[in-house]
């Protein structure tokens, strides 16, 4: 099975040497579109891809010169930036080559690809876990997300879904976005 993976994950990378950009950039550009407002800074995404801070470096230089990548001064900390996804960015991600690897397993009977999500979710967990990573996630799936709560000043009759780490409003957009923050509980 380790093999299988590895040959799958192989094929995958063959595909994103397209439209002038390489596996990492296509990554790094996938990541940034998904990922909520604490999640968009350098150290995130090497965390999330695995990789050095350099390689993310060098990854995002070569994105801004293509026009698909802006630096941002950070909404929270003055000190950090935020990077974004421009719309030259956008546009390119709707031609991304692993729709290619999405259409395959669209072609696959529903009980087959709700098991092997619920597989592979566990395998990367599992690898995770052996190699110290963080855990990533969906703000709508995470232990910190308060739905309706008293928190951090709100009053039951805001109703408001929040983060639960630092009080921010979420709004259904923000609960569907990748955050570094993700606390993976029972809920």
């Amino acid at each position: 099975m380790a093999e299988f993976v590895n040959r799958l994950g192989r094929a995958a990378h063959c595909l994103q040497f397209e439209q002038g950009l390489n596996p990492a950039q296509w990554e790094t550009l996938r990541y940034l579109a998904r990922a909520n407002r604490y999640s968009r800074s350098p150290t995130a995404i090497a965390e999330f891809l695995g990789t050095t801070k350099g390689t993310v470096s060098q990854t995002i230089r070569a994105l801004e010169s293509k026009g698909y990548l802006r630096r941002s001064k950070d909404c929270s900390d003055g000190r950090a930036i935020c990077l974004e996804v421009t719309d030259a960015g956008c546009a390119v991600l709707k031609q991304d080559p692993i729709k290619r690897l999405e259409q395959a397993v669209a072609a696959l009977p529903p009980e087959t690809s709700k098991a092997m999500l619920a597989g592979l979710g566990a395998l990367m967990g599992k690898l995770q876990d052996n190699c110290g990573g963080r855990a990533f996630g969906l703000c709508g799936e995470c232990g910190h997300l308060r739905e309706g709560e008293e928190a951090c000043g709100s009053t039951k009759a805001d109703n408001q879904t929040q983060c639960g780490l630092n009080g921010d409003p979420l709004n259904d957009a923000d609960k569907g976005q990748i955050c570094v923050n993700f606390r993976a509980t029972a809920r």
